[in-house]
């Protein structure tokens, strides 16, 4: 005797959709523009603002570092582009885009790689400060651990295949079909 043992086998829209642990998903990527946002602002702002980027970049004061000019540019063009790109992730998340999955492992491969180089930089650059404090081994440590749990589920789960396969020109084309009724 041949018994079913999953009683969805036969409905082919159970697993699609923006539900499960997608919808976790989409909280992060939703928040994390916002969020970088936030601390470009909270963090940049302020060195422009108060003197101190002249002060650190220009030779004729005594708090001159050499190359912190390109590092805050790079650091601030990084984080702008991150944000433009996690826009995008959720543009491709919410329209259920075939390309969502690749762009999202992209990101979680990118962040902690990102953190781990700008991290490096800020050393050569800044040699007595202590770059591995706390706070970026704690960011650090988050983003590798989100990319464990993150990027095998977008290459092994059923309801990430079933959901994300829309193509890029996605576009419903009803010209022929009232030409045709007329």
């Amino acid at each position: 005797m041949d018994t079913k043992l999953d009683a969805f086998d036969d409905d082919l829209n159970y697993l699609k959709g923006l539900g499960g642990w997608l919808i976790i998903v989409g909280i992060g990527i939703t928040i994390s523009p916002l969020i970088t946002s936030y601390q470009l602002y909270s963090l940049y702002i302020p060195i422009f603002q108060d003197g101190s980027f002249a002060m650190l970049t220009n030779p004729a004061y005594t708090t001159y570092i050499p190359n912190f000019e390109v590092l805050l540019y790079a650091e601030i063009a990084l984080n702008i582009l991150m944000t433009l790109v996690g826009l995008y992730l959720i543009y491709l998340f919410f329209t259920k885009h075939r390309y969502f999955p690749k762009l999202y492992i992209a990101l979680a491969i990118f962040y902690p790689l990102f953190l781990l180089a700008d991290t490096v930089a800020v050393s050569y650059i800044i040699p007595d400060t202590n770059t591995f404090d706390m706070e970026t081994v704690r960011q650090l440590t988050q983003s590798i651990i989100a990319a464990a749990i993150w990027i095998p589920y977008m290459l092994v789960s059923e309801r990430v295949k079933k959901t994300f396969t829309r193509p890029q020109n996605d576009r419903i084309d009803t010209a022929p079909a009232i030409i045709g009724e007329a």
